[in-house]
């Protein structure tokens, strides 16, 4: 994919929820994936040329589980104009030495919000935005209908009334297959995720049943997606 592709899929995803807001100062979670840094080129690459204005603040939290080098994403961000900021926390210390949780994900997600949410809140932001894809938003209802009985995956915008910010989602529209192509095309700085508990989710369980199921079905993931995007969920009706 390329990037003219690429914001392409994010503008449409922006303007068909009303994503941003004139001057919103948006804070981009980036957590060194190949998601997260196609997020980075998708937002800085429309700030170019969208007719609304918006500044940028790149954040990654850092579980604090092993050293690591920020040096390559800190140049790509100073190329850009967007500034990066390393929050520094022991939250993989405390979950999985002090706490030894079984089951660590939702743990670590909460705290890694809270880490993110306060440091964009320090930086005067107003909106974050995640790198959750098109892929991501048909696992979430699958995993809701698995685990939990229940029709549900996350909204493209969230408002977060305890700290009053809005969380939005630019990459709805994007497969995570175009995501791949993209890091490869133009050689994101990715680097592992150090977490212990990485490729033995439930979420890792669910890719692996969408895509036997895709291949049995040919055409399943695009259905799915249009189950959410033209069904029932309050949240993805467009304003």
């Amino acid at each position: 994919m390329k990037l003219q592709q690429l914001l392409s899929y994010t503008r449409r995803a922006i303007d068909d929820f009303q994503m941003i807001k004139e001057n919103d100062r948006i804070a981009l979670g980036i957590s060194g994936g190949k998601d997260s840094l196609t997020l980075l080129y998708a937002m800085h690459g429309l700030q170019r040329f969208y007719p609304i204005p918006f500044s940028l603040e790149a954040i990654s939290v850092d579980l604090g589980l092993q050293k690591t080098d920020y040096s390559r994403i800190t140049e790509l961000c100073a190329s850009m104009g967007v500034p990066f900021h390393v929050v520094k926390t022991q939250i993989g210390e405390i979950i999985f030495n002090e706490r030894r949780e079984s089951n660590p994900c939702s743990l670590c997600a909460k705290m890694r919000k809270g880490a993110f949410n306060e440091k964009a809140k320090e930086l005067g932001c107003n909106k974050l935005a995640y790198a959750h894809h098109k892929d991501d938003v048909i696992e979430t209802m699958l995993m809701s209908l698995i685990f939990e009985g229940r029709y549900h995956t996350f909204s493209p915008v969230t408002y977060l009334d305890r700290m009053d910010l809005t969380l939005i989602r630019p990459l709805i529209y994007v497969e995570e297959c175009d995501i791949v192509g993209f890091k490869n095309k133009y050689a994101l700085p990715v680097f592992k995720n150090p977490c212990p508990a990485d490729g033995y989710t439930k979420r890792e369980y669910t890719k692996e049943l969408i895509q036997k199921l895709n291949t049995e079905n040919p055409g399943l993931r695009e259905r799915l997606f249009h189950a959410v995007a033209d069904g029932s969920l309050p949240a993805w009706k467009k304003p």
